[in-house]
Formats: structure tokens, C-alpha cells, sequence
């Protein structure tokens, strides 16, 4: 295992920094940072900004120049090996003559996979990778999953009370939670790909659903899951605001379904194979990853949330704990079927404790989370 030295981790933590700058602009591709370096200097950086623009390395050797010949290159995903919209860096990088490139991780994409490692091997460049992987993963969990998986990272944001109620017996839930917890949902939609919700939510709050605290180039696509569709909500701001929504659903309805979609409104049909009621959830998330859907939100009831959780499709669980109790005949977070024994519990790990405003935000992943 290649041993990295201290000068090593501080290039590459900076250049992780810039890739995070990518944050809310790359999808569907990774978010990627890259330094040169050469004789202990910063010769050129440059991260990925958006999909078909030039990718990181690209950005970093034109601002290096003639400087990038001897340098060492710090970049914090695999330089990519073959055509796609852009030309592979891992060439570009052969041509300006670099003597060494640290990636943070191979690129689970199976079209490089390793490739642009060994090219750069072959061309007489040492070729390293591995350093601060854990964190060039986190930045890309949804990426990696999609491209291992071929399904988007799903992340269930729930908003409790200190009894684990989300709204009152009637519905009412606004607000549980303080407005640092709901400024920071915001950040949570803003790098998200698609936001997840039901009908029943669609129903009763009428929610829009999009970024409104953060400047953002494009608003996450909105998917409404319904069993049947009910001829009266097509009047609501989720499908008749103009912005990308797409209707998942069992059984369609055709009326209906015209009045969606001359609202500029996508239906999908998804009956699931042991209840043909139920949209098959796991083909609806399949069909986002194949739209290049990388990290999916779901602002969901407790039905849609527990159907999600019991079907093993939930990845990170982002719960904001108000101080405030609602009594045991309110809501709860999951609605899921009764477990015969103990050992069936799903298990979760603490990924993070942060106090937010006056909320809790609690951070659970499921064990096997890929990132």
C-alpha cells in the first residue's frame, strides 16, 4: 500500500475542497477537484462544474500552462480513460507531460473502472491512488451507487418531535422544527438530483418542493409516487407550477393522466409484481438511475416512508428531533409491518450528532451503505 506524506494529504484535502465547489452543478456526473503541483508550488487547480464543460484536470493544466510538465497531480477521482462529451483527461494529462498522478479513488464508472490508472502507468507516470478515499466517497455517494447499483442514493429527511410524532392526528405539522432545521433541508434539496414524495403529502400540504434559500442552476426533478390516481390533484403547485415533475403510478388513469400531461407533467406506470395497487418502488428508483438520477430526498408521510424502509431502498436517515412533545394518538415517522422477533429490526450506524438552531439533526446509515 503506497505510503503518502503529510504534503500529500494537504494537496489532496484542498483539492477535495474544490471539488465540493461542484456540489449543486455536476449531476449526473461526480464532483471532481484537481491540483498541480510542482517543486512545492500550486501551478493550476480546477474542478468539474457542470455536465459537458470541461472536467477538472482540464481546467488545472490550461491554468498551469507550460508548469504542468514534472508536476504532480492531486485529483480526487480517477482521470477518466475514454470519449464522452469531452475528451479523456487522462491523455491530457500524458500530453503535458506530468510525473505523477494521486488519485482519492478508482472510478466506479465501469467505462474507466482502473483504466486511466493503468494508461497513465503505461505512459511511464507514477500512478497512485487511495488517498483520503473515505472522503472523495462521501462526496460522491450517489454516484458510486449509481454506477455500482444502478439506482440513486436515497436519503429519507424527517422532521420529529422528542416522541418520534412528524405531525398532529389531523395532519398538522408546520412547524415542528425551528427555522435553522428548515434552512437546512434547504441545502439537503439543493444537492439533491430529485426530491421524493407521496400523494398523500401532495394532498394534504401542497408542497412545491424546491430550492427557495440557495441560488441553483436547476431545481431538483420532483417524483410524486401514487397508487391511484385521483382526479382532483392535478391542481396542485407540484404539477401545475411548470417545473419537471414526474407522476409515478400503479393503475393510470387516462383522463386524468391527459390533464397531467398537457401540463407538461410525466406519468410513469410502475405496478409492483406482488401488488399491482403499489408502485414497485425499487423500478421507479432503477428508472431515476438511469436518467442519471445520482442522490434522491424523499419529503415523505409515514407510509411512503415505511415502504421505502422495509423494501431495504433507504440509505441515509436525516432526522431534525424538535423539543417538543405531540402526544402518542399523532403520527409517526414509519408505517411498516409489525417484525415477528427482535432480530428482523433493521440496524442502523450513527454517521453524524449535530444540533441545529434549537433541533437535533441525527444521521443513520444503513451498515452496508456503499459511501
Amino acid at each position: 500500500m503506497t505510503a503518502f506524506s503529510t504534503e500529500d494529504h494537504q494537496w489532496m484535502s484542498q483539492a477535495l475542497r474544490l471539488a465540493a465547489q461542484g456540489l449543486r452543478t455536476t449531476s449526473p456526473n461526480p464532483r471532481v477537484g484537481c491540483l498541480l503541483v510542482r517543486d512545492g508550488q500550486l501551478v493550476g487547480s480546477g474542478w468539474h462544474q457542470r455536465a459537458g464543460e470541461p472536467h477538472a484536470e482540464v481546467y488545472a493544466l490550461a491554468a498551469a500552462g507550460e508548469r504542468a510538465a514534472g508536476a504532480t497531480a492531486y485529483v480526487t477521482l480517477e482521470p477518466c480513460s475514454h470519449h464522452g462529451r469531452t475528451p479523456p483527461c487522462a491523455d491530457a494529462l500524458i500530453a503535458a507531460g506530468v510525473r505523477r498522478v494521486v488519485a482519492a479513488m478508482t472510478d466506479p464508472n465501469p467505462l474507466v473502472a482502473g483504466r486511466g490508472l493503468q494508461r497513465l502507468a503505461d505512459a511511464g507516470i507514477q500512478a497512485e491512488h487511495g488517498l483520503l478515499a473515505s472522503e472523495a466517497a462521501e462526496l460522491n455517494k450517489g454516484f458510486i451507487l449509481r454506477m455500482v447499483a444502478g439506482r440513486p442514493w436515497v436519503t429519507v429527511k424527517l422532521g420529529a418531535s422528542l416522541d418520534g410524532k412528524t405531525a398532529l392526528s389531523d395532519g398538522r405539522s408546520q412547524w415542528i422544527t425551528g427555522p435553522a432545521a428548515r434552512a437546512d433541508v434547504q441545502a439537503l434539496r439543493a444537492r439533491s438530483c430529485a426530491i421524493l414524495t407521496g400523494s398523500g403529502t401532495v394532498a394534504a400540504d401542497n408542497p412545491r418542493l424546491t430550492v427557495r434559500d440557495f441560488a441553483v442552476e436547476r431545481q431538483p426533478l420532483r417524483v410524486v409516487v401514487e397508487g391511484v390516481m385521483c382526479a382532483d390533484s392535478a391542481d396542485r403547485e407540484i404539477f401545475s407550477d411548470g417545473g419537471a415533475t414526474l407522476l409515478a403510478c400503479a393503475l393510470p388513469h387516462p383522463a386524468h393522466q391527459a390533464r397531467l400531461q398537457a401540463q407538461g407533467v410525466r406519468v410513469q406506470v410502475l405496478p409492483a409484481t406482488n401488488n399491482p395497487a403499489k408502485v414497485d418502488l425499487a423500478a421507479l428508483l432503477q428508472q431515476l438511475g438511469s436518467e442519471g438520477i445520482n442522490e434522491v430526498l424523499v419529503e415523505a408521510g409515514m407510509s411512503l416512508n415505511g415502504a421505502l424502509l422495509h423494501a431495504g431502498l433507504v440509505d441515509e436517515l436525516v432526522l431534525y428531533l424538535a423539543p417538543v412533545t405531540l402526544g402518542h394518538d399523532s403520527r409517526g415517522l414509519f408505517s411498516m409491518p409489525p417484525l415477528p422477533g427482535l432480530e428482523q429490526a433493521q440496524r442502523w450506524r450513527w454517521h453524524d450528532i449535530s444540533r441545529v438552531g434549537d433541533d437535533i439533526r441525527l444521521t443513520l446509515r444503513r451498515p452496508q451503505a456503499p459511501a
